[in-house]
């Protein structure tokens, strides 16, 4: 009995489990289908939705896309409009023109009509004017006795005469015009060229004198038995003379880079104190560079002064050498920036290119400062040197022939030798050596008094004009004339002269009575 307790239980047990596992799985299916069911009804919903927007937007869309297609078809409309309306414009204008083109034609069918009778006319009158022409020159032949032929010729051979007698005339005044402008104009430039290029000018000399403090000073510098003079000297290639001269030293030499040397050398030595023939080398070398350095510096101021490019470096320092250099006294850098000037204002007024002038007359001289010494005239040496370092053959050209030596092949080069007359000949601009000055002239005067007929001879203006007086008697103007030209010629060949000489043979006749 309690075993069939426990089986009932057991069982009943066992039914219960699976009533529960029934039930359970029961609730769970329903409770599942539920869920199924809401998320199906939720997914339509959202579909419905996504369906609605969907079909809003390809409505939109497609009234978006159906506006712009419209506003294309409107402006398609708009230009085949206005392409309508330019063809009819333009339709309407080659009408207007094709009946103007017509009522010109008829005008023009006019006046050729006119014109066509206008000719028939004249030629009428020509007719009538040829017959009466003919019976003028056949009653004029019968009357003159001479065909129309010969009577042309004696005509033209008569108007020729004339015409040659009045073409000389005014040849000879047009040439006289000529010459007398020619000779104001040329003053004219000159003049405003010297106006407008002025300078002063300094005459190099060939001491220096360097002050001292005081003359002990004197007995250092010359040192023990003479050495440190006789260094300094040796060194500088100067003269340095120590005279009874108060607080001065004279320095002597022709050259002048030679005597900056020795001043300057000299200025430093005693600025220190220490002098002595070691110590005097050591300053006379330092110095050298330092002059050849300021030489350099000078070139270039130069060059950059007077607006001047591209030139070579070699021919710059051959500009800065110009300073220590002098002709006849003048200071050879001044006289060539001078030059310069005087050639690029001379150039501008004459319509020439100014720029190669001023560079043509600052070379001009560059063969008077060579490195070394050749046996050749500065000026072939100056061409030599700017052919070498690549200058304008125009340039080169100028620079040999300003003194004569090669032909001129510009009109730059006359003007290079014009403006170095000018500049070497300025009153006060260069001296001459005494001795020399009245030698030359002596010369002027006696090679004058060797001609027949000249009576006295007088060298006037510092040796500038030479004035010869003739006999009357003995000499005619024809002669005076060919003893001026021969005279002039002469002295220019023989002679050594700055600038130029003016020659001027005075022929007069003089009658002399007394009264008693």
């Amino acid at each position: 009995m309690g075993t069939n307790i426990i089986i009932i239980i057991a069982v009943v047990g066992v039914i219960s489990f699976i009533a529960g596992i029934l039930i359970s799985n029961l609730i769970i299916k329903k409770s599942s289908s539920s869920k199924s069911e809401k998320i199906i009804r939720d997914a339509k919903e959202k579909a419905e939705i996504i369906k609605k927007d969907k079909i809003l937007q390809a409505k939109e869309k497609f009234l978006q896309l159906k506006a712009e297609h419209e506003k294309f078809i409107h402006e398609k409309d708009v230009a085949i409009q206005n392409k309508e309306n330019r063809l009819k414009q333009k339709e309407n204008s080659f009408s207007q023109k094709m009946e103007e083109f017509q009522r010109k034609q008829k005008e023009l069918n006019t006046i050729k009509e006119n014109l066509i009778n206008q000719l028939e006319i004249i030629n009428t009158k020509q007719n009538e004017i040829d017959k009466a022409h003919k019976q003028q020159i056949e009653q004029l032949e019968a009357i003159s006795s001479l065909s129309a032929n010969e009577a042309k010729a004696q005509l033209i051979e008569t108007l020729k005469d004339e015409a040659k007698a009045e073409a000389a005339i005014y040849i000879k005044d047009i040439i006289d015009e000529s010459k007398h402008t020619a000779n104001l104009e040329s003053k004219k430039i000159i003049i405003e060229t010297l106006q407008r290029t002025s300078s002063e000018h300094t005459i190099e000399n060939t001491v220096s004198v360097f002050n001292i403090d005081n003359d002990e000073m004197k007995g250092r510098i010359i040192g023990r038995e003479g050495r440190n003079i006789r260094a300094l000297e040796s060194l500088t290639g100067v003269e340095i003379i120590i005279d009874d001269s108060p607080n001065a030293i004279i320095l002597s030499g022709f050259d002048p880079i030679r005597r900056e040397i020795a001043r300057l050398s000299l200025h430093k030595l005693v600025t220190d104190g220490r002098i002595h023939p070691a110590r005097i080398e050591e300053v006379v070398n330092k110095t050298k560079k330092q002059l050849e350095q300021e030489i350099i510096e000078t070139g270039k101021r130069v060059v950059i002064d007077l607006g001047i490019h591209g030139m070579h470096h070699e021919l710059i320092r051959m500009i800065g050498r110009m300073k220590y250099r002098s002709s006849y006294g003048q200071n050879l850098l001044q006289h060539s920036i001078e030059t310069a000037n005087l050639c690029a204002t001379m150039a501008a007024e004459l319509g020439l290119n100014p720029k190669m002038a001023k560079r043509a007359g600052l070379l001009h001289d560059i063969g008077k400062v060579p490195d070394n010494e050749p046996e050749l005239p500065h000026a072939i040496l100056g061409m030599k040197l700017a052919e070498k370092y690549k200058e304008n053959p125009v340039i080169c050209n100028a620079i040999g022939a300003h003194h004569d030596e090669v032909e001129m092949t510009s009109l730059i080069a006359p003007i290079i030798q014009i403006c170095d007359s000018i500049s070497g000949a300025r009153p006060g601009a260069r001296r001459e050596v005494v001795e020399a000055y009245i030698q030359r002239l002596n010369e002027l005067e006696k090679l004058a008094l060797s001609y027949p007929g000249v009576i006295k001879t007088y060298a006037i203006q510092a040796g500038r004009e030479l004035r010869v007086i003739v006999g009357a008697d003995k000499v005619s103007d024809t002669e005076a004339n060919q003893i001026s030209y021969d005279l002039s010629r002469k002295i220019q060949d023989e002679m050594t002269y700055p600038g130029q000489i003016k020659v001027t043979v005075i022929r007069e006749t003089r009658a002399i009575n007394y009264a008693k």
